[in-house]
């Protein structure tokens, strides 16, 4: 058992989203369902949780009710090894959600992804600074990352004014 795992709290889809989560990842799978009982707050037999594994990764979807919902200010980080899986990805987490900018993706339930490409990583720790800053600078307006374009960024010469693209970007 992993010493921490992800509750997300849903409004009565925990179970559809344990689905289509485990539908998503390709190395995942359903662990366990749990029912509210008599003494509820649930309906008797309803999901009350619903837990599964992405990638090695448990979480836990719990039927919270009504209470609260999900925000940005909490996602999940996706890190993806090539173009295709950023883009398979994607495709299916913005699939009745909302695409974000910088990689983020809100999915249909409202769970906020971030599918990024390792090599988004490596460019923006880049020791050259004026180069992280060149690939810093060709993320922001993107919403589903390019690691092409991000390249690119990374090759282009410095330009006469070198002081335009220093770390932090103004």
């Amino acid at each position: 058992m992993q010493k921490f795992t992800t509750c997300l709290w849903f409004d009565g889809r925990a179970e559809e989203a344990r689905d289509y989560y485990v539908s998503v990842f390709k190395n995942s799978k359903v662990l366990k369902t749990l029912r509210y009982g008599d003494v509820g707050p649930g309906p008797t037999g309803s999901v009350m949780t619903a837990a599964f594994e992405l990638e090695g990764q448990e979480f836990v979807a719990l039927n919270g009710g009504p209470l609260f919902k999900f925000t940005p200010a909490i996602s999940i980080v996706v890190n993806c090894t090539t173009q295709a899986e950023v883009d398979d990805l994607w495709a299916k987490l913005s699939m009745g959600g909302a695409e974000m900018q910088c990689g983020w993706v809100t999915d249909k339930f409202g769970v906020s992804w971030q599918v990024i490409p390792r090599a988004l990583i490596e460019l923006v720790s880049d020791p050259d600074q004026q180069k992280a800053a060149r690939v810093f600078k060709a993320m922001m307006p993107m919403k589903k990352l390019d690691i092409a374009t991000l390249k690119k960024a990374a090759e282009q010469p410095s330009r006469a004014n070198p002081g335009r693209d220093q770390w932090p970007l103004t």
